[in-house]
């Protein structure tokens, strides 16, 4: 999953079409072209639906995306001023938010918890046959102190185990089959496609990151800086029309996702129609998002307590 089959912009400055008559032709908005930081993953498959079916022109939008390699690139690129919005995972961006980067406003959500689509696996020949038995092995994730990093946590904690910082070591999604397999790490935090990849090297699900304490937790979202949510609001109203169109009809049909993953990601359409995909909330909830801030300072990952509702730009008047 390393490309998307989308070309990667510039910066959102050069948008020289929110000049007046730009504005009117647009309904006003303060801005027509926006700059969006994208990964290759199942979680922004509702963007993409909302440029291909023409959600966003329709609100008289240019979207055009930057594929970036996470959500902490993203994050720089959108403080640095040279996208729009990016997609975020909501402790990265809560630990930005606490440690002074920035000031974040989540647009919309885009992706959640569900069973199977965030576990930990281990080699088919591994001794180890639950989260009970992590007490002391080196366990990949992506990044630290990350979603995948604390659900591990929480699982291991469930299990009767401490995790310890030690335990973890940073590896990419696309390397993670291999570092099972050639015993660098004991486990790994995985997500799809990669979870069927290992499966079908006989590696085995020893637990669900996202059950018990995580279970439907929120995973990541659309978000800006506060300054340009405030600079464009019917700009960010417009694009929140938009793509609620797409949440919508993703939420409510899988199978609008298996067809377009392949058009962005390198996950091909059989196992598009296999893997086990993540929820597709369809708003922003205060409550849903106050429970990522409890875990984080349940496991010390927070040391304050954010006002999570300041960081949410309200829906557009229906």
């Amino acid at each position: 999953m390393a490309a998307l089959a989308l070309t990667a912009c510039g910066g959102s400055d050069t948008d020289t079409s929110s000049s007046s008559n730009g504005a009117a032709a647009s309904g006003g908005l303060e801005k027509t072209t926006l700059v969006v930081a994208t990964i290759p993953v199942p979680d922004i498959a509702p963007l993409q639906v909302a440029i291909d079916r023409g959600f966003f022109k329709a609100e008289g939008l240019d979207v055009k995306t930057e594929v970036v390699a996470g959500g902490a690139v993203g994050i720089q690129k959108l403080l640095g001023g040279s996208i729009d919005l990016t997609l975020g995972a909501y402790i990265g961006t809560f630990l930005a938010q606490e440690k002074g980067a920035g000031k974040f406003k989540y647009v919309a959500d885009s992706y959640g918890a569900a069973p199977g689509a965030f576990v930990l696996m281990v080699k088919k020949d591994s001794p180890i046959k639950s989260a009970a038995d992590l007490r002391g092995k080196k366990i990949a994730v992506n990044t630290f102190k990350n979603v995948s990093q604390m659900t591990a946590e929480v699982q291991m904690k469930v299990a009767g185990v401490t995790a310890t910082q030690d335990q973890f070591v940073e590896k990419a999604y696309p390397d993670m089959p291999a570092a099972l397999e050639n015993g660098q790490v004991d486990a790994a935090a995985m997500v799809e496609p990669f979870i069927t990849v290992e499966s079908k090297a006989g590696g085995r699900i020893i637990a669900d990151a996202m059950a018990g304490p995580t279970q439907d937790l929120p995973v990541a979202g659309w978000l800006t800086t506060e300054s340009v949510a405030d600079k464009y609001p019917k700009t960010m109203a417009a694009f929140q029309r938009a793509l609620g169109k797409a949440q919508e009809l993703v939420a409510n049909d899988r199978k609008i996702v298996e067809e377009v993953l392949p058009n962005y990601t390198k996950i091909d359409a059989a196992t598009a129609a296999v893997i086990a995909l993540g929820s597709y909330p369809t708003s922003l909830s205060e409550t849903r998002l106050q429970r990522v801030v409890d875990l984080m300072k349940e496991y010390n990952y927070l040391k304050t307590d954010l006002d999570v509702k300041s960081m949410i730009l309200a829906p557009p008047a229906a």
